[in-house]
């Protein structure tokens, strides 16, 4: 079941359950698309991998499996990202 998670990771942009702005990696760390596209260029800063469009949680169902309310902020030191892209 995925987290959900309520903000991007980088600028701290509100991402909620039914954001179409919002991407994720397979160990679903969340970026909003605009993060993503710029200043990413769609790799991942913790693991490597890319994004995907994170799917919307149907509201019915939000009861029973809440959004995360959890914000994890790392923002990314992009110099270094940009280094390891070139690796």
């Amino acid at each position: 079941m995925l987290e959900i998670r309520p903000t991007c990771e980088h600028c701290n942009r509100s991402l909620p359950y039914d954001s179409t702005e919002a991407m994720i990696c397979s160990f679903e760390c969340s970026y909003c698309y605009d993060c993503v596209k710029t200043l990413l260029h769609h790799v991942c800063p913790n693991c490597g991998g890319g994004f995907e469009k994170r799917p919307i949680r149907p509201k019915n169902l939000l009861e029973k499996y809440p959004a995360s309310t959890n914000v994890i902020q790392k923002p990314v030191d992009l110099k270094k990202h940009q280094l390891n892209i070139k690796k």
